[in-house]
């Protein structure tokens, strides 16, 4: 049976690990691994999600006659010069600096390539965190944390470089059990890009490929939605739903095909919970149907419609869809818990209602009461 606890949300998830979906594994289960349960860690709401790459600021910091005049007066042994840093985002809290330079600006990596790095990821304090020789992911899908993902993407073929990052672009304000990363932590990273290549073209996986990516893409989203990282879980789901219905050249057998729509059908259950959280009611409803679409009796696609339902004031409608999943498992108390508030809720409503209509009326009932009491009160006198 699954379970819901009255607090939590449900959710996929297969991978509650904060690390890119090509690091190791370390054999330990989620609360929610098996992808069937309700469980999910509670959230906290999370800090703006930061400017895209494109409208960043490439600035390298002051670099003017002046200033290096100052500094070759005063400091006759500098740190360094200040133009050996980018400023990736404009805002002093993603930096790059080349230690050994690469291939030229024509050998940059492009987004949807497949790359392939050597990380070392450090504390501020020099602590080495985690060492991942040959780490690959898509450049741009989100596979990593931000500051890979915006700094890769500057990086020359062969380039080793540093990185300084703020929590915000890598494991933020909860930081990470697995590699241990404690909260709010500012990092530094030593990278070295070994290789790009393109995407393989989807029409040519095999079905167990694409099944296989597919659930890779839905397990980082399920790591950035335990983060509260929602609008970037959204776009990881959306890239693991654009894999499911791609089309193919190959042959897939019936079994083959169900569970493509099994991870697909996860997918658009887990979107849903996210576009909740971000208040995105109608894109959640949208979820739902589509989810329900291939498996009408799917509970967690209906709970959630009812949840997205009753946002949306629409209570009858709501209060059926959870009667139907509470049909489909009768001893699920979350559904039960969700079922009684809501019914409760649209009785308060109506009654709230009919107080208003007898208000805008005149309340006729108790009008034409009285003043037949004021007849009989006046014949008694006659």
């Amino acid at each position: 049976t699954l379970l819901m606890t009255e607090k939590e949300e449900t959710m996929d998830v297969s991978d509650s690990h904060d690390s890119a979906p090509s690091a190791k594994k370390n054999g330990r289960t989620s609360l929610l691994d098996s992808g069937e349960d309700f469980e999910v860690l509670d959230e906290e709401d999370i800090d703006d999600e930061p400017p895209p790459l494109e409208d960043a600021g490439g600035g390298k910091g002051k670099n003017t006659d002046e200033s290096e005049k100052t500094n070759a007066d005063t400091d006759p042994d500098p740190l360094g010069p200040v133009e050996e840093w980018l400023d990736v985002l404009g805002n002093d809290q993603l930096k790059k600096k080349v230690l050994e330079a690469g291939e030229g600006r024509d050998s940059r990596p492009q987004k949807g390539q497949n790359v392939k790095i050597n990380l070392k990821t450090y504390l501020k304090d020099g602590t080495l965190v985690e060492e991942q020789p040959d780490l690959s992911f898509t450049l741009g899908d989100g596979d990593v944390f931000q500051a890979l993902d915006l700094t890769v993407q500057l990086m020359e073929m062969g380039e080793k470089a540093l990185i300084q990052t703020d929590a915000k672009y890598a494991y933020g304000a909860r930081g990470s059990l697995e590699p241990e990363v404690p909260p709010n932590a500012e990092l530094s990273l030593e990278v070295e890009l070994l290789e790009a290549t393109d995407a393989p073209d989807l029409e040519l996986l095999t079905p167990a490929e694409k099944i296989a990516l597919a659930s890779r893409k839905r397990e980082r989203g399920n790591v950035q939605y335990q983060r509260g990282d929602y609008t970037f879980a959204v776009n990881s789901y959306s890239i693991a739903l654009q894999i499911t219905e791609s089309s193919s050249k190959v042959d897939i057998s019936p079994e083959e095909e169900n569970e493509l729509i099994d991870v697909k059908v996860k997918c658009l259950n887990n979107m849903a919970a996210s576009q909740l959280k971000l208040d995105h009611y109608d894109a959640a409803l949208k979820s739902c149907v589509s989810a329900l679409a291939h498996q009408p009796d799917n509970i967690k696609a209906l709970f959630r419609m009812g949840k997205v339902l009753a946002l949306q004031g629409e209570y009858t409608e709501a209060i059926q869809t959870l009667r139907k999943a509470l049909k489909l498992e009768p001893s699920n108390k979350t559904i039960h818990a969700e079922l009684s508030k809501l019914v409760k809720k649209n009785s308060e409503q109506r009654g709230a209602e009919q107080a208003m209509y007898k208000k805008m009326l005149g309340n006729p009932a108790s009008s034409s009461s009285s003043s037949t009491q004021k007849h009989r009160a006046k014949s008694s006198w006659v």
